[in-house]
C-alpha cells in the first residue's frame, strides 16, 4: 500500500485502469503540496444509467492523501468502525451481529429445563426417558414432548405420571403431566415453585422461511443447557414425505444438531422466541432435524383448555392439493376432468366413513368448503377447526357436473 501511495506523490501523475470495453478509468492527479484524490470517470451512457437525485457530479472520491476535509468524527473510528472512545455504533433492526445467537441463547436458556420420566422402580435408566422442556408460564406449565414424558405401549398412551424437572439453575422439581398429544407428540408437564419461575416467549412460524437462523436448546444425552445453531430448510415438511402413517402433520425442518435428549427443547429464532419444539431427527443423516411449529403447538394448548385433549373431527378423505401443472396432466390423462383452475383432489374415500354416507366420490373436486372457496388442505383443515358433529356444506365438481353435498365430521380415533 506504501508503494501504492509513492506513486501518486509524484508530480501529474495519472494512474490509469481500463474496463473491458475501455469506459471507466480511474485516475489520480496532484501534486507534493495538495491534496490527491482518486476519483472515477464514467461515459455518458453508463453516467445516465446510474444517476442518483442527490448527485451534482460524478466524480467520486475514492480516498484522499495530505490535508483531509473529511470530518473528525470519520477520524476517530477505525476499521471495525468502533470509535477512539470505545463507542460502538448501533446496528439496524433486524441485521445478525456476532452475538446474535448468544444474545438469543441467553433470553430463552435460563427457561429451559430437563425433562426425565423414571423408569422401573429403581429409577431412571440413562439414555430413556430422557428429554427437553420449555417453562411457558410463571405458574410452572412447561412445553414439552409426549414421547418423554408419557410411557407409551404400542399406540396407546399408559398413563399419565410424574417426572423429574431440573432447572438451568440446579433447582429440581417434580412435575406432573397434565396432558399429552400422541398424534402432534406435544405435551404438557406441571411443577410447583414457591419463587417465581423464567419463562421464555412464544414466537410465531408463519412468517419463517428457508434460510432463516434458528438455534435448538436443550439437554442432549442429558448435557444440560446445550445450544446449538442453524438454518431452517424447509417450513412445511409434511408426514407422508418422512413415510409417518396417520393423520398429516407438518414440521419445520432445520440442520440444527438435535441428539437424544433435545426432544421437547425450544427451536428458537434469532429474537429469542420459541418457535418450534424439537421432536425427531433422521438417524441415518446428519442436519435433518424437525420440529413442531409453535403455531400448531399453540393450537395445540387451546385445545388442553377447552376440551382437556386435541379434538380432531374427521370425515374419511385422502386428498390433494390441485395446480396448474397437475391439472394440466389431469386432463391429458382424462378428457372428463373437471374444468377447475385450482381446488382439492378427492382420490380415495374411506368406505363407510362421513363422506362416504355424503356422496363422495374418487375424482371429486373440492372447491368450496363450508361457504368458502378453497385451493389447499391446510384450508380445509382449518375451517373445520374441532367441529364434530356439526353439517358441513361442500361444493365439488365431478365430471362436468357440480355437486354440493353436506358431511358431518365425527372425531377421529387419537390410534389412527
Amino acid at each position: 500500500m506504501n508503494h501504492f501511495l509513492r506513486k501518486l506523490s509524484t508530480p501529474n501523475r495519472i494512474v490509469a485502469i481500463s474496463a473491458a470495453a475501455g469506459s471507466v478509468l480511474l485516475y489520480a492527479n496532484g501534486n507534493r503540496n495538495s491534496d490527491y484524490t482518486a476519483s472515477v470517470s464514467l461515459p455518458a451512457p453508463l453516467r445516465e444509467s446510474l444517476w442518483l437525485p442527490w448527485q451534482s457530479e460524478l466524480s467520486v472520491p475514492l480516498f484522499s492523501l495530505g490535508n483531509s476535509s473529511v470530518p473528525s468524527s470519520d477520524i476517530s473510528k477505525d476499521v471495525s468502525g468502533v470509535s477512539a472512545a470505545g463507542e460502538i455504533p448501533k446496528t439496524c433492526s433486524g441485521c445478525l451481529g456476532r452475538d446474535s445467537f448468544a444474545k438469543a441463547a441467553a433470553k430463552v436458556g435460563p427457561a429451559v429445563v430437563n425433562v426425565s420420566a423414571p423408569q422401573g422402580e429403581y429409577g431412571i435408566s440413562p439414555g430413556k426417558g430422557m428429554g427437553s422442556g420449555t417453562i411457558i408460564n410463571q405458574d410452572g406449565t412447561i412445553l414439552t414432548c409426549a414421547h418423554a414424558v408419557v410411557d407409551f405401549h404400542g399406540l396407546r398412551a399408559s398413563s399419565k405420571g410424574k417426572v423429574h424437572v431440573t432447572l438451568q439453575d440446579g433447582r429440581t422439581f417434580e412435575g406432573t403431566v397434565v396432558n399429552a398429544d400422541l398424534q402432534s407428540d406435544v405435551a404438557i408437564v406441571k411443577i410447583n415453585s414457591k419463587t417465581p419461575l423464567p419463562t421464555a416467549k412464544l414466537g410465531s412460524s408463519s412468517k419463517l422461511q428457508p434460510g432463516d437462523c434458528v438455534i435448538a436448546v436443550g439437554c442432549p444425552l442429558s448435557l444440560q443447557n446445550t445450544v446449538t445453531s442453524g438454518i431452517v430448510s424447509c417450513v412445511d415438511r409434511k408426514s407422508t414425505d418422512l413415510g409417518l402413517g396417520g393423520l398429516r402433520r407438518e414440521y419445520l425442518q432445520t440442520d440444527c444438531a438435535i441428539n437424544p435428549g433435545n426432544s421437547g427443547g425450544p427451536l428458537v429464532n434469532i429474537d429469542g422466541e420459541v418457535i418450534g419444539v424439537n421432536i425427531m431427527k433422521v438417524l441415518a443423516a446428519d442436519g435433518l432435524s424437525f420440529a413442531v411449529p409453535i403455531d400448531s403447538v399453540t393450537k395445540i394448548l387451546d385445545h388442553f383448555k377447552r376440551n382437556g385433549r386435541v379434538v380432531r373431527p374427521w370425515i374419511g378423505l385422502k386428498m390433494i392439493d390441485l395446480n396448474e401443472m397437475i391439472i394440466t396432466q389431469l386432463k391429458e390423462r382424462d378428457p372428463t376432468f373437471p374444468n377447475v383452475k385450482k381446488g382439492i383432489l378427492v382420490p380415495m374415500v374411506t368406505p363407510g366413513s362421513p363422506a362416504d354416507r355424503a356422496g363422495f366420490r374418487p375424482g371429486d373436486v373440492v372447491i368450496e368448503f363450508d361457504g368458502k372457496a378453497v385451493e389447499s388442505i391446510k384450508e380445509i383443515i382449518e375451517i373445520m377447526g374441532d367441529r364434530v358433529g356439526v353439517p358441513i356444506k361442500v361444493v365439488v365438481k365431478r365430471a362436468r357436473d357440480e355437486f354440493t353435498l353436506t358431511v358431518t365430521a365425527e372425531e377421529s380415533n387419537s390410534d389412527m
